[in-house]
């Protein structure tokens, strides 16, 4: 349901969007419908949204806003992406509140994963 002011959307460059709709695919699951060679959308995986065809990536070192995902079983999510080829870049640490590990998928787009599971 679109909702008047709210996020709707988020979009995602991609400098290989077949390697990274395997990855996504791989790792959490999500199923995408193309628009063309150089667009693909992915929806009702929390937010809907779009890798675009691009040479560039996200990363909060380049000052980009860090998308986060939840695990109910972080260290399953952090073997999960290892596995499609994910590139771990901060291995799992705590935060107040909980844990979590930053990847970035075959595109170099940095994302996070935390959990409040497991907690001590």
């Amino acid at each position: 349901m679109n909702q008047h002011e709210k996020i709707n959307y988020v979009e995602f460059p991609a400098k290989d969007i077949e390697a990274t709709k395997a990855f996504f695919m791989a790792v959490f699951d999500w199923s995408f419908t193309d628009y063309g060679p150089e667009y693909t959308a992915f929806s009702n995986e929390g937010l809907d949204g779009g890798f675009f065809k691009s040479e560039l990536s996200v990363s909060t070192e380049k000052g980009s806003a860090l998308i986060v995902f939840y695990s109910g079983d972080l260290e399953k999510t952090f073997s999960k992406v290892e596995a499609a080829d994910g590139r771990i870049i901060k291995p799992i640490f705590s935060f107040p509140g909980g844990r979590r590990f930053h990847f970035t998928d075959p595109s170099d787009n940095e994302f996070a994963v935390w959990s409040d599971v497991g907690m001590v």
